[in-house]
């Protein structure tokens, strides 16, 4: 069964930095895209950032610079620095295991979530 479990999320002022991980089990990590999408109250889960496993990357255009999505295959982690927040940056952000085709990513497995406010 396959699991993701996010964590690292919390209150931060602006302009302050997160790092969110998930770890993954289930899975042979190593032969899957990940991803992290992101839910704010009233709108639709959008892409924040993508993986593949050869390690290409691609970023929503309001995060890309600030944000930076990595992985760890030894252990099966996921992670997403971010640096710099905004309030607009608040939601709630889930970790996927997807797939792309070209360079558009689609998710397959969703976690349950973590929660960022970025608030003064």
């Amino acid at each position: 069964q396959v699991q993701l479990v996010e964590s690292g999320g919390g209150l931060v002022q602006p302009g302050g930095s997160l790092r969110l991980s998930c770890a993954a089990s289930g899975i042979i990590f190593s032969i899957y895209a990940m991803g992290w999408y992101r839910q704010a109250p009233g709108q639709q889960r959008e892409l924040v950032a993508g993986i593949t496993t050869g390690g290409y990357t691609n970023y929503a255009d309001s995060v890309r610079g600030r944000f930076a999505i990595s992985r760890d295959i030894a252990k099966k982690t996921l992670y997403l620095q971010m640096n710099s927040l905004k309030p607009e940056d608040t939601a709630v952000y889930y970790c996927t295991r997807g797939s792309y085709s070209g360079t558009d990513y689609f998710p397959g497995v969703w976690g349950q979530g973590t929660q960022v406010t970025v608030s003064s």
